[in-house]
């Protein structure tokens, strides 16, 4: 099957990820996660898209953006993704020496509502289902730690859906909705196939909008019927 068309229409919350090219560690230091910071900001300020939440986690990165306009995803994502690879390598001094992505960004579009929490929940929990922090919100490079530290003004954008009050308790804690293999699996599943995440019908809707009828149909060939 070919890759699903991308047709990334302003208005619509997308999450991003990338990995390194064979998810090796790129991120090593403290200079590393700030480098790559600063081209999120500056991807911000020369495109029309909002960041409302992501994290840096050190062979891959998660984002999700609102584009404000048809088309802004990509053009942010080649700049982002481009400008990024070009200072890594020009401070490593290995200009040359192959991608250091895997490939071109993963996306999938999520509907606005409860889905969306759960999908910023998945994003800053990142770090803690890793192992690499005992609370989610001490890994120092990711929107959790932003806002607990009261210094995201004017680089986070405002949520489309009220934040919960408890919404620190709600990351760190276990939730059988969010947190065993079924749920996890869904938002993967929605990652690898570019499905759009969300209720049944927005689903077949948005699909059917953007041109991703193919990330919602079983894979495989359909079963011959008996006697054709």
């Amino acid at each position: 099957m070919g890759r699903p068309k991308r047709i990334a229409l302003g208005g619509y919350i997308y999450h991003v990820i990338n990995r390194s090219n064979e998810r090796k560690q790129i991120f090593f230091s403290e200079g590393d996660y700030k480098a790559f910071e600063r081209v999120l900001w500056q991807a911000a300020d020369r495109f029309e898209v909002n960041v409302l939440s992501y994290c840096i986690m050190p062979n891959h990165w998660h984002l999700v953006l609102q584009p404000l306009k048809d088309g802004e995803l990509s053009r942010f994502m080649g700049w982002l993704t481009l400008t990024h690879t070009q200072r890594w390598r020009a401070y490593r001094k290995s200009i040359g020496s192959g991608h250091l992505y895997q490939g071109r960004f993963k996306s999938f579009v999520v509907e606005s509502n409860a889905y969306f929490l759960s999908l910023c929940r998945y994003v800053e929990r990142n770090p803690l289902r890793a192992g690499l922090v005992e609370q989610a919100e001490a890994w120092r490079w990711s929107s959790l730690w932003l806002r607990v530290s009261e210094i995201s003004q004017g680089r986070l954008a405002q949520w489309p859906v009220a934040r919960p009050d408890h919404w620190l308790s709600l990351v760190n804690g276990f939730d059988e909705r969010h947190d065993t293999d079924s749920a996890l699996t869904q938002i993967r599943s929605c990652v690898n196939r570019g499905r759009p995440f969300g209720s049944d019908s927005w689903v077949e809707h948005t699909s059917a909008t953007l041109g991703l009828q193919s990330t919602i149909r079983s894979r495989g060939r359909p079963r011959n019927k008996k006697g054709s």
